[in-house]
């Protein structure tokens, strides 16, 4: 008997955290609360301990919390890393070494940079176990915040299917009494886990506030607008092609038989991820979010409505609690990310910017022309011609810098291309200059400022992220001043495409629902290019693409991809596509950075060869979870 006692509580430390409910909770309950029973006697400490299910959002505006920054082809870094600040275990994901020894960004062991949600899951159950133990609290407050534990459960629920596949449900925490049999979790099929994720969410939502009363010490609390868009989202996961009838993994099942995906497209789900767009548009909007338009702040400075328009697209993402914010995540303040996405170049002796985050050249032809359309798809726009040299005129002065030579890949670009990247020869406005007429000019071929000078602080590609720096932030001699805000986890936008996408799918036959080109249209108006309609028509060698439902499949996921940029969805939304396998087997390539002439600097160079197989859909179980549980099973391919 002592010998099974052992096993049991080995087997309860090694398997999965979230099933214990251990009476020796100490680890990371609030402060100076010995025992669960302690946790639950007043309502301050109930708060602490609503606190700390709170504390594991991930930190997705951290410099490394993200996976999806890295793991992906949308971000170039210096490797082997020369910087302890900036080495982030994911971007071996990228580079193909993500292994199931110790898998890098673990979020269901926490381990390598990754934090372990089953262990969120274990304290949201305990929360929710003994609120309503708590003598000081009126039944309306203990539901509220009941509604908030539940929607956090789900939304680690939803973390975990995106990264995992088929998890264990943690419905409830075990005994510490419980047995081995009990303790060696089985996997729940996909189906399960986005069914149990809704339930949750649908139980919770009649008991969230619309919006949050008390904006000082509230904001970054649960609201009802946060509930429907996350489902929303949580539902077209589940009805895009990675959930939802995914053959490949005809053969996955457990040691019972157990098949873990469905292997049959279920149109029915997109339909469902329609009305759910929909009912969180419509709160949305009743509640007065909507899409962010810049009004200018420095009145003495007289702004062209290019400028307008590009401060819309950056400000949509890094102005704190603009009006376009459904979910801003205050566990994760974006400071330090902002100075590694900053160049050093603005300022010639400036320190503190790094300016290593670097999108590839993929990433930028990613972005539209003018006319709003594809680089090679726009019948006025020289394909064949782009990285040939151009000198920047009088009409291209907002954007670069007159008289300069750059690539001509770097013209006739729509709005959000200036926006969010910053190059050689681009103009770049705020950091302490607000004048159209008087705006930074990045100069990056070597031996000029924004070059590799040290080897800590520079763009392998030669291009930066400007999105995510708030144009408020100051570039100084010495030192930068940064403006924090916190990490947009859902935007308006978002939800927006997502709606048109839904739309699209949900569709019926081959023809596009009309109402779906409404909302996308709607994100196409504030960047500042034509509708759909008008751009395909009037100026693509495909006119007519548009009106079919595979090409408005194709437009939208394009639209998502660049509106989306910088905010890690690019990773997430390839997977769930099933489009990975083709992004992710292309080479990451830049300019040549080490050369000084134009003609020598503008030459694509390849920085590394990326692969990706179909194991890497999803992240491997540590092998010693298997060794410990065999009802597990491992993912396809590890």
């Amino acid at each position: 008997m002592k010998i099974k006692h052992i096993q049991v509580v080995l087997l309860m430390l090694m398997v999965l955290p979230a099933f214990t409910s251990c009476k020796k909770y100490l680890d990371i309950v609030p402060d100076n609360i010995a025992t669960i029973e302690n946790a639950f006697t007043r309502r301050n400490e109930a708060e602490k301990f609503l606190f700390t299910c709170y504390s594991f959002l991930p930190k997705s505006g951290d410099l490394t919390g993200n996976p999806a920054f890295y793991a992906g082809d949308e971000i170039s870094l210096i490797w082997p890393t020369v910087d302890f600040a900036l080495n982030p275990a994911a971007y071996n994901i990228a580079r193909g070494n993500q292994n199931v020894v110790d898998p890098f960004a673990n979020f269901w062991d926490g381990s390598q940079e990754g934090q372990s949600l089953f262990i969120a899951l274990r304290d949201c159950n305990i929360f929710l176990e003994n609120i309503g133990k708590v003598p000081d609290m009126d039944q309306f407050e203990k539901d509220q915040w009941s509604a908030e534990v539940k929607f956090l459960k789900a939304y680690y629920l939803f973390y975990l299917v995106r990264m995992y596949g088929p998890i264990p449900l943690p419905k409830k925490n075990l005994e510490v009494s419980a047995g081995i049999k009990e303790i060696k979790v089985y996997r729940a099929p996909v189906d399960s886990c986005f069914n149990y994720m809704i339930q949750l969410i649908d139980s919770a939502e009649v008991f969230l506030p619309e919006i949050i009363a008390d904006r000082v010490d509230g904001l970054g609390r649960i609201t009802k607008p946060i509930a429907l868009a996350i489902k929303a989202k949580m539902l077209v996961t589940a009805a895009s092609p990675l959930f939802n009838g995914n053959t490949d993994y005809a053969n996955f099942k457990d040691n019972r038989g157990q098949l873990l995906f469905n292997t049959t497209v279920d149109h029915s789900k997109w339909q469902k991820a329609a009305l759910a767009c929909k009912e969180a548009i419509d709160l949305c909007e009743k509640v007065g979010i909507q899409l962010y338009y810049y009004a200018q702040d420095v009145a003495q400075f007289d702004l062209s409505d290019e400028t307008y328009t590009k401060m819309s697209i950056r400000n949509a993402v890094s102005e704190k609690w603009n009006s376009e914010i459904i979910w801003a995540n205050t566990n994760s303040m974006v400071t330090t990310l902002q100075a590694y996405c900053l160049p050093r170049g603005l300022v010639e002796s400036n320190v503190q910017p790094r300016g290593q985050l670097a999108p590839p050249l993929k990433i930028v032809e990613e972005f539209y022309t003018n006319h709003g359309l594809p680089i090679t798809s726009d019948k006025d726009w020289n394909y064949a011609a782009r990285f040939n040299l151009r000198i920047a005129s009088d009409t291209d002065k907002i954007h670069i810098g007159l008289g300069y030579t750059t690539a001509a890949l770097n013209f006739d670009r729509e709005p959000r291309f200036y926006a969010d990247l910053g190059f050689d020869g681009g103009t770049w406005y705020g950091q302490g200059k607000y004048d159209d007429n008087d705006q930074y000019v990045l100069k990056a071929k070597k031996g000029q400022p924004a070059s590799q000078q040290v080897q800590f602080a520079y763009s392998t590609t030669g291009y930066w992220v400007k999105k995510l720096v708030n144009y408020k932030d100051v570039v100084g001699a010495s030192a930068t001043s940064i403006e924090p805000y916190a990490w947009p986890e859902m935007r308006l936008s978002d939800l927006y495409l997502l709606y048109s996408e839904s739309l699209n799918e949900a569709s019926e036959g081959t023809e596009v629902d009309p109402e779906a080109y409404k909302w996308i249209d709607l994100v196409r108006k504030r960047a500042g290019i034509p509708s759909v309609e008008d751009a395909w028509s009037g100026y693509s060698t495909e006119p007519t693409k548009f009106k079919t439902q595979k090409g408005f499949r194709d437009i939208i996921h394009q639209e998502r991809l660049i509106e989306m940029a910088f905010e890690g969805d690019r990773y997430w939304s390839l997977l769930r596509w099933k489009e990975a396998s083709k992004e992710f087997n292309e080479p990451i390539t830049g300019w040549d950075i080490e050369q000084s002439s134009p003609e020598a600097y503008y030459r694509p160079r390849v920085i590394f060869n990326q692969r990706f197989g179909l194991k890497n859909y999803f992240w491997p179980i540590k092998d010693n979870n298997i060794t410990v549980n065999r009802n597990l099973v491992q993912n396809p391919g590890w």
